[in-house]
């Protein structure tokens, strides 16, 4: 479940849920009013197709995502995106389909519904979970650049039901602080617990060795206080984790980073899967792709470059070419956004993901999976290694044509950008499942029908 805790909180899957209903509900009305529930035109079968469908569309518009959509004007403009494609594609389909016809009037008279319960509910239920008696009354336990950077991702983001009451220093005797958020020093946690109502500790001080208050933390959690590891905290609410200031315990110790036998048979056998059938079905896109690449510029058609996979071991990848022949030479350099050295036709392939298409076979091969980190080159491996802690954890499952980092994160071009992309790719190893990957390639649709690949 640490899964849909961010891909969709417990918020969105409250307004998913309702949403859901709504949208059936509204079918059914519809549907009685015009006598349609009598005469059984309206099947089972024709109000699960058109759910689906417009749940699909409200989640690539972003809408059960809580922390895009702030305003009303920002909900009400992707709610009519979102019903107008729906109605786009369902009369794409019932043309192509006319067994899946419901009636014009029962869907316009459904579709009106909507327009109005929708936003009403959403807007009403949005403001009720915002109301400060629901929130969660949370007190951080430390003063440093770690504990600020929590504070700072809890402000940011509107699908948890926390409020930060303020910071409590991890100094025994604190002389009083000019922050107005500092509200007290270790020695003062029970007093600070009894008069703020805090319901959840977040441990996150810099040195705990020695100047952890254990039994100010032992009675808050024995008489109710949730007491929890600001690493943990970060991870639930950002969906990455937090790489600069974890100890190795923190990895050894927590939940996840381990997949059993049956799980990689699984993901192997549904990357094979995955893997055929695209291959099948994008045959004519990638025959297309091939020869716009061959008539744009010179050069060979594919692009074969070596990579590190699982466990360290190097395999050559094969994309189609998107980039002049004489792009690189000598040290490799970073691809940065709008490079000057990516031809005319290899930038649209890139922001789409078309060159990314002959990697399917490296899947079917072993090399790569579906779902992974994004294999990276030796010299820049080798690089980021000693850069970044933890960096070549990453390869202790095979990388992927697309991955976590990918559908959450821009395109890198920088120690930078791997150190955040790291933080995302060791969030998918730890709770890496079938489940996951699946909306991971979910996400990935969504990247490439908006273009939001690299550039």
């Amino acid at each position: 479940m640490q899964v849909f805790n961010r891909h969709l909180s417990a918020r969105g899957l409250t307004v998913f849920g309702l949403e859901t209903l709504l949208i059936a509900g509204s079918l059914m009305i519809a549907a009685s009013i015009h006598g349609a529930l009598e005469s059984a035109a309206l099947s089972f079968g024709h109000i699960v197709l058109v759910t689906s469908l417009f749940t699909l569309c409200f989640y690539y518009n972003e809408l059960y995502d809580l922390t895009t959509v702030n305003s009303k004007g920002e909900l009400f403009v992707r709610f009519l995106q979102a019903t107008g494609a729906a109605a786009i594609i369902l009369a794409v389909l019932t043309l192509l389909f006319p067994a899946i016809t419901i009636g014009g009037r029962i869907f316009l008279t459904s579709l009106g519904m909507l327009l109005v319960a929708v936003p009403s509910v959403r807007i009403g239920l949005v403001s009720l979970t915002r109301e400060a008696q629901l929130e969660e009354r949370v007190l951080i336990l430390g003063t440093g650049l770690r504990a600020r950077a929590l504070a700072q991702q809890i402000w940011s983001q509107h699908e948890f039901s926390y409020r930060v009451v303020g910071f409590v220093d991890d100094m025994p005797t604190a002389m009083p602080s000019d922050d107005p958020l500092v509200i007290g020093s270790r020695t003062d946690l029970p007093r600070i617990i009894a008069e703020n109502r805090v319901e959840r500790i977040v441990v996150s001080m810099s040195d705990r060795r020695g100047s952890m208050p254990v039994e100010a933390l032992l009675q808050a959690k024995l008489s109710g206080v949730r007491v929890e590891d600001g690493a943990t905290m970060y991870e639930r609410i950002t969906g990455k984790i937090l790489i600069d200031d974890i100890k190795p315990s923190w990895l050894i110790f927590s939940d996840g980073f381990r997949a059993s036998r049956i799980t990689r048979g699984i993901k192997r056998g549904f990357d094979m899967c995955v893997a055929t059938i695209g291959l099948v079905l994008a045959a004519p896109l990638m025959a297309l792709t091939a020869l716009a690449v061959r008539l744009d510029s010179p050069g060979p058609i594919f692009y074969c470059q070596e990579r590190v996979g699982k466990n360290g071991r190097s395999f050559t990848l094969t994309k189609f070419r998107s980039m002049r022949v004489d792009a690189e030479q000598g040290t490799p350099i970073w691809a940065t956004d709008k490079d000057d050295r990516v031809t005319r036709v290899g930038r649209f392939i890139r922001t789409t993901r078309l060159d990314e298409l002959p990697q399917l076979w490296n899947v079917l091969k072993g090399d790569m999976s579906c779902v992974g980190a994004r294999p990276e080159r030796p010299f820049f491996v080798e690089q980021l290694a000693a850069e970044i802690p933890y960096y070549n954890t990453r390869h202790v499952v095979r990388p992927g044509v697309t991955g976590w980092a990918q559908v959450k994160y821009r395109y890198g071009s920088s120690v930078e950008d791997a150190r955040e992309k790291l933080r995302y790719d060791l969030y998918y190893i730890k709770h890496q499942s079938i489940v996951f990957d699946f909306t991971i390639l979910i996400d990935t649709v969504k990247v490439v029908l908006f273009r939001q690949g690299a550039k």
